[in-house]
């Protein structure tokens, strides 16, 4: 049996563009999302893990970061939102732009690295 592609994974592509429209993106954006999957061998991967298992792998980072790192960060941001009337949970829409993070870090991981280190929550005193 050959070894597992990712790219050549309809269900896969089809998940990821749903993951994307789900969590906000046009059509043309949940496109170039697929594209930069394609070319990243470490999200492409974490996707497909994600997808087969419905849960992250963590096998992959970018500056010491995985997608998951990048998930809580967001949940820890997202938690200011919970207060406002007119936000809902969005679960598609925090996993789809931790992995869009991820591969914007993979571009320039400096810029989230600091924002991470620097932009964190409430939740205790001397945060």
């Amino acid at each position: 049996m050959g070894q597992y592609v990712y790219g050549e994974d309809q269900g896969l592509k089809r998940f990821a563009l749903a993951l994307a429209r789900e969590g906000g993106a046009d059509e043309k954006e949940a496109e170039a999302f697929w594209r930069a999957l394609l070319e990243s061998p470490k999200a492409g991967e974490e996707l497909a893990y994600y997808y087969r298992n419905r849960e992250l792998a963590c096998r992959c980072q970018v500056a010491g970061y995985t997608v998951a790192d990048i998930l809580v960060w967001q949940v820890d941001h997202f938690k200011a939102y919970l207060d406002r009337p007119t936000y809902r949970y969005d679960q598609a829409g925090l996993v789809y732009q931790a992995f869009r993070i991820f591969l914007e870090m993979e571009q320039d991981p400096r810029a989230y690295a600091e924002k991470m280190q620097r932009e964190t929550g409430t939740d205790y005193v001397g945060k």
